[in-house]
């Protein structure tokens, strides 16, 4: 089974972050809260969570999911963090599915990851999606590559991840569990 990590730094976008946690935990898929720095990560809105793990202890593995949620300076943070871009570099290297959302995908794009790729994100960064078929759709899934464009498109986004892990059926299933369309 593939793990999922979630990425959190200080300033992280609630919504985006834990809404796609909770919805990869209702599909029953293993999800890790996983913090760049200490066991405490607060967020944007001053919402304080407990990671379950630091970044040091991610060992990724052929088939796991790494993913990023936004919010400022969260995806500045996550961006800045040496060990973490080493990571997203190592898992496109060894195709893994990275995802990110909101400003996050600039992360992705600064690494020179969506090259190539369709890909979407938080309005006024396009421009750092380097290489990108920039589109203006909630979410899409471009090979190993998954983005999405912010807080509204968090349940999508969400749900994309559990078809592709999962299959459309689940996600349809999770989707109707939480009544969204």
């Amino acid at each position: 089974m593939s793990e999922i990590y979630v990425f959190f730094a200080d300033g992280f976008e609630e919504i985006e972050g834990l809404t796609v946690v909770d919805l990869l935990r209702r599909a029953s898929l293993p999800v890790h809260i996983v913090s760049i720095q200490g066991p405490k990560v607060t967020g944007a809105h001053g919402i304080s969570i407990e990671a379950d793990m630091t970044l040091e202890k991610v060992e990724e593995k052929p088939g796991d999911y790494l993913v990023l949620p936004g919010g400022m300076p969260g995806t500045k943070n996550l961006g800045a963090c040496t060990a973490l871009r080493e990571k997203l570099l190592n898992a496109a290297k060894n195709d893994l599915h990275v995802a990110a959302i909101c400003a996050a995908p600039s992360v992705l794009g600064d690494l020179g990851l969506l090259e190539g790729k369709e890909a979407v994100c938080y309005p006024g960064f396009e421009d750092r999606l380097k290489g990108a078929k920039v589109l203006q759709v909630p979410v899409v899934t471009d090979g190993k590559v998954t983005t999405s464009r912010g807080m509204g498109t968090a349940i999508p986004f969400g749900l994309e991840l559990i078809r592709l892990l999962c299959g459309k059926e689940k996600a349809d299933e999770i989707g109707s569990g939480i009544l969204y369309q």
